[in-house]
């Protein structure tokens, strides 16, 4: 495969000069202490201490409401704390938070299980009306729901206040890109760490908020996905959907049913070794994800996209003869028998065993491209599978092929089409289906970005920054109301992806333009503030060492040196 245009991580850490060292200043041969980073940036302070801070309006997704106070800043200092609501929640956030900052600045940042102290020079993350000293009042909690946050900046301190832990995760993620880029540092840099004062007043506009990752065509590692959640987790996306099986491999383990996993996860697209989930390493990106207040939704695909489970049990197709391992890119030729009673006891199996392992409510179950079973057996089929799915508890999810099938309580279409006008898709909508828009125009991040772009497919046109941010979930099908809308999700299809570079130069920076269709109300659209807002993320990427594509669109600033950048991937804390 070509180079890709990307932006590359900065040097090695063993190869980087510190400023500390540029300053003449010794470093210490052991891993530093806390104390001593703080103290070895401040001793090292330069330039960069006299940056301006980032402004209150540079947020993605764009707040619903925000009040600057020019003029006005709090510094993060060696003596900063944070001061968080007794409750297991809100410290597992306030311990994130410490956990973000403490390798840049050096800071030690305690944390503390209290709002009674001292509130001077602290940073306080608060959930409304769990205690006495902290009751809702108007302008503060009130309507923020379970996602919303308010977030004030004085001269004294930081103060999130929130109605969960999950709303104050978001404004930990708001405050985290109020600090200087160099705040995504792995090791101390000497920064004037100030954020700029006011308030924001900040809450969703759709409850689903998504990407998915296609493991199946290419497996990707643990640690991979875990990198993926971290930037869904920094705009605010709070659904991970895991297309964990397809033609090409079966990537999770079912106990009942071994051979899905051994013989139909090994292979991919290319011929690869393809490989597999134990149901261990699904328990750990799942753990990760609610650590980050993001669900999985796993996806077994039916009754189509199945040649990787035939190749294990033949008895599931509908000649009982075992096709070869597949390691193309071509769909809809597969497919298990939906008049053998036995596929329903499959079935019944693999979602049950997936269920128990997954804490969300949702269970998506493909049903696209199955071009061999028609009309009434296809309908019939997706009954039974989506009466199977109620049975494990599960809401059901499915792709928008779905829609000619009765209807069952909660059931979600994931619509993918690129023509808006799709009456089948509206009325299932009428008989109380909900949807998450995903159209393959827009929202599709394996496109390519333009026609020299090295990786992607182009079927659905090309998807530059501006296509995948100028559309609006909430009106974008015909016939479909805004309150029948679930939320938005950008897939990422991987017949084409191989590495977590080519998955990241994918994803950004189009998934945060897909974040703020999902999190911002809409009178807030503005390509021209959008793509000046997400310039300022460019340096932010280039320092954590994310790969990137530098879409000419976007006015991207120089990118910074910033000493102690990791070439390789890297999850933003360790994981809980």
């Amino acid at each position: 495969m070509s180079s890709l245009p990307i932006s590359s991580p900065t040097p090695n850490p063993s190869t980087a000069a510190h400023p500390a060292a540029a300053d003449g200043i010794a470093l210490p041969a052991h891993q530093p202490e806390a104390g001593d980073l703080a103290a070895l940036a401040a001793r090292a302070a330069g330039d960069d201490l006299l940056a301006p801070p980032v402004g209150l309006d540079n947020v993605v997704p764009a707040p619903e409401l925000l009040d600057a106070d020019p003029g006005v800043t709090f510094v993060l200092d060696g003596d900063t704390a944070i001061r968080v609501t007794a409750h297991p929640g809100a410290r597992e956030v306030a311990d994130h938070l410490a956990q973000l900052l403490r390798p840049a600045t050096g800071f030690p940042l305690p944390v503390a299980d209290t709002l009674a102290t001292e509130s001077t020079g602290t940073v306080t993350l608060t959930l409304a009306g769990t205690t006495p000293t902290t009751p809702p009042t108007p302008g503060e909690s009130a309507d923020l729901g379970a996602e919303g946050y308010r977030l004030d900046v004085t001269t004294t301190g930081v103060r999130v206040i929130a109605a969960t832990a999950t709303g104050l995760f978001y404004g930990v993620q708001t405050l985290r890109q109020l600090l200087p880029a160099a705040v995504e540092s792995p090791t101390p840099v000497a920064a004037r760490w100030a954020l700029p004062g006011g308030t924001i007043l900040d809450r969703p506009r759709f409850p689903y908020r998504g990407a998915m990752l296609d493991v199946a065509r290419h497996f990707f590692a643990v640690e991979d996905v875990l990198r993926v959640i971290d930037h869904l987790a920094r705009y605010k996306l709070n659904h991970l959907h895991l297309h964990l099986t397809d033609d090409q491999g079966w990537r999770i383990a079912v106990d009942s049913w071994p051979r899905l996993a051994t013989v139909g996860g090994a292979s991919e697209v290319g011929g690869g070794p393809g490989g597999h989930y134990t149901k261990d390493d699904y328990r750990r990106i799942v753990s990760y994800a609610s650590a980050r207040h993001v669900t999985v939704v796993p996806e077994i695909d039916l009754p189509g996209h199945t040649n990787a489970a035939l190749v294990a049990y033949p008895r599931l197709a509908p000649d009982k003869v075992a096709p070869a391992p597949y390691t193309g890119t071509e769909v809809g030729f597969s497919y298990v028998d939906p008049a053998d009673e036995q596929t329903y006891d499959f079935i019944a199996d693999v979602l049950g065993e997936v269920a128990a392992l997954t804490p969300g409510p949702w269970l998506h179950i493909g049903g696209d491209e199955a071009f061999k079973v028609k009309g009434a057996v296809y309908t019939g089929f997706v009954q039974r599978a989506q009466r199977l799915v109620a049975d494990t508890g599960k809401t059901v999810v499915g792709w928008h092929q779905l829609a000619p099938a009765a209807h069952v309580d909660g059931r979600v279409l994931q619509w993918w089409g690129t023509d808006t006008d799709d009456p089948t898709t509206a009325d299932a909508v009428r008989r109380g289906a909900r949807l998450i828009v995903s159209p393959g125009n827009h929202a599709y991040l394996d496109m390519k970005y333009a026609d020299e772009t090295p990786i992607g497919h182009d079927w659905a046109g090309l998807i530059d920054v501006r296509r995948a941010y100028d559309w609006d979930p909430g009106t974008h099908v015909d016939g479909v109301p805004s309150t029948a809308v679930l939320g938005v999700e950008a897939p990422l299809w991987t017949e084409s992806v191989t590495s977590l570079a080519d998955i990241e130069f994918l994803l950004l920076p189009r998934l945060p333009a897909i974040a703020e269709l999902g999190w911002s109300p809409r009178a807030t659209h503005d390509w021209a503030g959008f793509r000046d807002r997400l310039a300022g993320h460019g340096p932010r990427w280039s320092t954590a060492g994310i790969t990137f594509h530098r879409s000419p669109e976007i006015p991207w600033p120089a990118i910074p040196t910033i000493p102690g950048q990791r070439p390789t991937a890297k999850a933003d804390t360790a994981e809980r």
